[in-house]
């Protein structure tokens, strides 16, 4: 499966890591990397608690993205 993560640098330097899709899938780090790591087990988490529950899994079908090149 995959999910958009969104990435927010904080002021003190660490960064904040979110799955839109996932409601309440949040998880830091003090690097990008950590914090990539950090959502990556979030999801992981996330995705079995809903299987435990009988809850479908989110997904993200639909989800087109666009490049553009700015001038």
């Amino acid at each position: 499966m995959r999910y958009t993560v969104v990435l927010e640098q904080e002021e003190d330097g660490g960064y904040v890591a979110s799955v839109p899709a996932m409601p309440g899938c949040v998880s830091q780090g003090d690097t990008r990397a950590e914090a990539l790591s950090n959502i990556r087990e979030a999801i992981e988490l996330y995705v079995e608690d809903c299987r435990d529950a009988g809850d479908p899994v989110p997904t993200e079908a639909g989800k087109e993205f666009v490049e553009v090149e700015a001038a």
